[in-house]
């Protein structure tokens, strides 16, 4: 597949998903970017703007597998990564998979399961592969978890590890619709007669897959590198910033842009495409000095003054 594939591909899947939600265009591109670099979601929001409709839409129109794991306090690691069950019948012990074998998993409010729970999906989100019993299995291909959070409720609630938040890709708000979209919604809803939305599925895992080896392909300047560098290395040194992004940043950057290039039709990368990434892939590297965890807004407030400082290359279009 080339590049003018991948943004045929590309417009396919959003238009598709499109008819589940509504209005919420650059965060569709923005979840299926994150899909073709290879990397995991954080959805932050309010209940009820879509967040587990979004993950189930994308992976019918993807047509690839889908599962749903409901993170509470009382949710133990086998229940997400699964375990040996002793068969009577056959008096041996067999595998029994849990939901993380997937090539989608929803994780519905993360937040709420324990440290321990929340660690059984750290092996899976960095190696791709989950180790029972001493015995290391493969996840299917592609494996992307889609978690959701609630920033409003912190009772009965767990915060995410650093070690965990910096394995996702990025970090999304969806974000309420506009009047106009919202009622645009009660009008679909009118229409089609049910609650389900019925959609088509438009690619399937080997041409998911094959879309990212085509983005691999896509030209990244020095100049543009120096420019990523340049970005994280200034979230190290604000002394707003108690700890900084780490080179998962950079390379967060990297493949992000890469892949937004693709879809716009492009075999290279510009400064614009990085830009387009900074505060999602950034926002949740960040770790800030304690007099500002009370401040609303403000990891966004530190990343946008340092995006302003840091100068942008010039590079020339292809």
């Amino acid at each position: 597949m080339d590049i003018n594939g991948v943004a045929h591909n590309g417009q396919r899947i959003i238009a598709e998903v499109g008819k589940a939600i509504v209005g919420k265009q650059f965060v569709l591109q923005q979840v299926l970017t994150a899909v073709l670099a290879g990397g995991h979601v954080l959805l932050e929001d309010y209940p009820g703007l879509g967040k587990t409709l979004l993950a189930s839409s994308f992976a019918t129109a993807l047509g690839i597998s889908f599962k749903r794991i409901q993170f509470t306090p009382d949710l133990l690691p086998g229940d997400i990564t699964g375990g040996y069950i002793f068969n009577r019948a056959t008096s041996q012990f067999e595998l029994r998979q849990g939901p993380v074998f997937a090539n989608i998993v929803l994780a519905d409010e993360i937040n709420r399961a324990s440290p321990k729970t929340q660690s059984a999906l750290l092996e899976a989100m960095q190696e791709n592969q989950v180790t029972l019993e001493g015995e290391t299995m493969p996840l299917p291909q592609p494996f992307i978890v889609l978690a959701t959070q609630n920033p409003i409720e912190y009772e009965g609630t767990f915060p995410l590890p650093e070690a965990q938040l910096d394995r996702f890709l990025m970090k999304l708000s969806v974000g309420y619709p506009t009047p106009e979209e919202e009622q645009e919604i009660l009008r679909r809803r009118r229409e089609r007669r049910q609650e389900q939305v019925s959609l088509k599925q438009v690619t399937d895992a080997e041409t998911l897959l094959a879309m990212r080896y085509a983005i691999e392909r896509v030209f990244v300047d020095p100049d543009i590198e120096k420019y990523m560098v340049a970005l994280v290395t200034a979230t190290r040194k604000d002394p707003r910033v108690a700890v900084g992004a780490s080179p998962r940043g950079s390379l967060a950057l990297l493949k992000l842009a890469r892949a937004w290039a693709a879809l716009n039709g492009r075999s290279f990368v510009l400064p614009d495409d990085v830009k387009s990434f900074i505060q999602p892939a950034l926002i949740h590297r960040l770790i800030l000095h304690p007099d500002l965890w009370m401040k609303r807004n403000a990891a966004q407030d530190v990343i946008a003054a340092l995006s302003s400082q840091v100068p942008v290359p010039v590079v020339r279009e292809g």
